[in-house]
């Protein structure tokens, strides 16, 4: 969690400095790009701020309303921040790039905009090389969309994914702008500004993925769930897993269930030692599995 906090703090550093610039310089230029690009900033801004609540209710105590502790608040602010991502982000920005170009309007020198947007880059660029460091430190050896898939923590790619879809924004942006005011086309600008839109739309759909699936209660992955059946089967008491419930309530944090066939020899005392050994087991083994109930077949 403490390097997903470092890559988000960067993230919002570099937003909140670049976010006024860009609708400064896209005021004065009359850049509808320029415009789309401050609006992204905005809501990347807002996200990280929503994420980092997030996290922190996420921290938030058990208690008697929900004695599972507050571990998917993550889980809603992430899909809240997807959905920001797809409404202020994309649609936005799509509208702005569709009404300039069915209105367009000539640019004015876009000095100051080539000023912003190299800066942009440098900010965005370095925040998106830390997103990635971080990212790359929990992979554990997983290609990028592997990893994304099973991450059970939206925090630690959503960065990524904001990041990179600013970057691709801001070179896109950058190449339209200088073909629009030199060949004097500035409908190019508000495909800019269009295209902009669609990169935060597609992403505003992959968090969603991601972030819709564990907030509805996603468990754990198939080999894992072969790997707590053996580890039970093990103990001589059982005779088989029958079945295994899983939920995650948060990235640290699973709620497991096993129905168990113990042996038809043992009485109450001996089966409830039993599930007092696979339950150590189980916790000792995977550190994350903090509640773990056993029910006899």
């Amino acid at each position: 969690m403490t390097g997903n906090k470092k890559s988000i703090y960067s993230a919002l550093a570099a937003n909140l400095l670049i976010a006024l610039t860009k609708f400064i310089a896209g005021s004065v230029t009359n850049s509808s790009s320029m415009i789309s690009e401050g609006i992204h900033s905005t809501v990347d801004t807002a996200n990280q701020l929503l994420l980092l609540y997030g996290l922190k209710r996420s921290k938030k105590a058990a208690d008697q309303s929900h004695p599972f502790g507050y571990g998917k608040e993550l889980y809603f602010w992430s899909f809240v921040v997807s959905i920001l991502i797809f409404g202020l982000g994309g649609a936005l920005s799509i509208y702005q790039g569709i009404a300039h170009i069915i209105e367009p309007e000539l640019m004015k020198d876009p000095f100051w905009n080539y000023i912003v947007l190299f800066l942009s880059l440098i900010f965005e660029g370095t925040s998106l090389f830390i997103a990635i460091r971080e990212f790359n430190k929990i992979r554990n050896g997983l290609g990028w969309w592997e990893a994304i898939i099973k991450s059970k923590d939206p925090s630690s790619f959503l960065v990524v994914f904001e990041d990179g879809a600013a970057v691709a924004g801001l070179i896109i942006v950058m190449i339209l702008m200088w073909v629009s005011h030199s060949l004097q086309i500035p409908e190019l600008d508000g495909l800019a500004s269009v295209i902009v839109g669609l990169i935060l739309v597609f992403v505003s759909f992959i968090l969603a993925r991601e972030s819709r699936s564990l907030l509805m209660g996603e468990g754990i992955a198939p080999d894992m769930r072969e790997k707590i059946a053996q580890l039970a089967e093990k103990d001589g008491a059982v005779v088989k897993t029958k079945n295994i419930l899983s939920t995650y309530q948060s990235p640290e944090e699973v709620v497991l269930m096993l129905i168990i066939d113990f042996e038809e020899h043992l009485d109450t005392e001996e089966i409830t030692e039993a599930i007092r050994r696979i339950r150590a087991d189980i916790k000792n083994e995977f550190k994350f599995v903090h509640f773990v109930i056993i029910q006899p077949e």
